[in-house]
């Protein structure tokens, strides 16, 4: 009998421990660790498109031009953004300049949906050179030298399409996005030019825009409907061009396009309300032609150019980020 009771206290023990130990949590092993994420990131992307139009006006004679860029980046914290960058256009210029290439660099700071964005442009026009302008037609046994771009009127120099070898100058901007919601987001930008295209004019640039857009269509392409309105406010160039009053101008754009993945293919009308005659004291055009109609105060050559007048442009664009598309 006793042994009979010691193996039957020691069966219930031996259960009793089992169980108990089966009540016991088990400890799960410790999550590993997420990863720090890193504050650096990197922009880079290229485009082609079948005219640089910047601010109304072609900057590659209405012919193709391509882009490509490189923008380095630190969160200094989640809603603060400092960023550097390199980028560069190929161009047709007057002067016969090989490219546009632009150094830039500022802090973008968000709070909820408003997005803002400060800081400084250098737009660089390596290898141009001097010209002192087209004779218009009857006086071109003035040409060399050419007295009536520099002498006869006020201000004929820019109205004869004579440009400096160089025109780079520096430009500083603020800007101002608010996205309403997945959909809709509408924006300000404010830009100031000390010495516009290195003439001796100052510019102030104001810019409003707006974009929708739309439900992603089957096969995941996006599409988006967007315009810009601006005004140019231009002052008074140095004594090269005469001390000549700037024509401001206005120039809107509106455009749609679509989006897969990286790839945004982009369809843009431009305008601007300046006339042949003006357009041609800005740009200085080489392709300009005279006609009578283009004689003003401002342009007495009668040169006149397209440049600045209503165009459409295709653009096919890739955009990505380090942390986002190649990692």
């Amino acid at each position: 009998m006793k042994k009979l009771a010691l193996s039957a206290t020691a069966a219930l023990l031996l259960s009793t421990g089992i169980a108990a130990a089966a009540d016991v949590p088990v400890k799960a092993a410790p999550a590993p660790a997420a990863a720090p994420v890193s504050p650096w990131d990197i922009a880079f992307g290229a485009a082609i498109m079948s005219d640089y139009n910047f601010r109304g006006i072609s900057q590659s004679n209405h012919k193709p031009s391509v882009n490509a860029y490189f923008e380095p980046r630190y969160n200094v914290t989640p809603n603060i953004q400092l960023y550097a960058g390199v980028g560069g256009y190929s161009i047709e210029f007057p002067n016969n300049a090989a490219a546009e290439v632009d150094f830039y660099g500022g802090i973008r700071p968000t709070f909820d949906k408003l997005a803002l964005d400060f800081g400084v442009w250098y737009y660089y026009y390596p290898g141009g050179r001097t010209f002192l302008g087209i004779a218009p037609p009857g006086f071109e046994a003035l040409f060399t030298p050419n007295p009536f771009c520099t002498n006869l009127f006020t201000g004929a120099n820019a109205s004869c399409n004579a440009i400096k070898d160089d025109l780079s100058f520096i430009e500083f901007y603020a800007k101002a996005t608010y996205t309403f919601n997945d959909n809709f987001a509408i924006g300000v930008a404010g830009y100031y030019d000390p010495d516009w295209l290195n003439s001796g004019a100052t510019g102030w640039y104001l810019n409003g825009n707006a974009k929708y857009t739309g439900t992603t269509l089957p096969n995941g392409i996006g599409w988006y409907v967007s315009g810009d309105i601006a005004h140019y406010w231009l002052d008074t160039t140095d004594a090269f061009y005469l001390f000549t009053n700037l024509p401001d101008y206005t120039t809107w754009d509106v455009g749609f396009g679509l989006t897969y993945k990286v790839f945004t293919l982009d369809l843009r009308y431009y305008d601007t309300d300046l006339s042949k005659a003006e357009c041609n004291v800005l740009t200085g055009a080489h392709t300009a032609s005279f006609s009578p109609a283009n004689i003003t105060g401002i342009n007495p050559s009668g040169l006149g150019t397209n440049w600045c007048g209503a165009w459409f442009v295709v653009a096919l664009k890739a955009d990505l980020t380090l942390n986002a598309n190649v990692k």
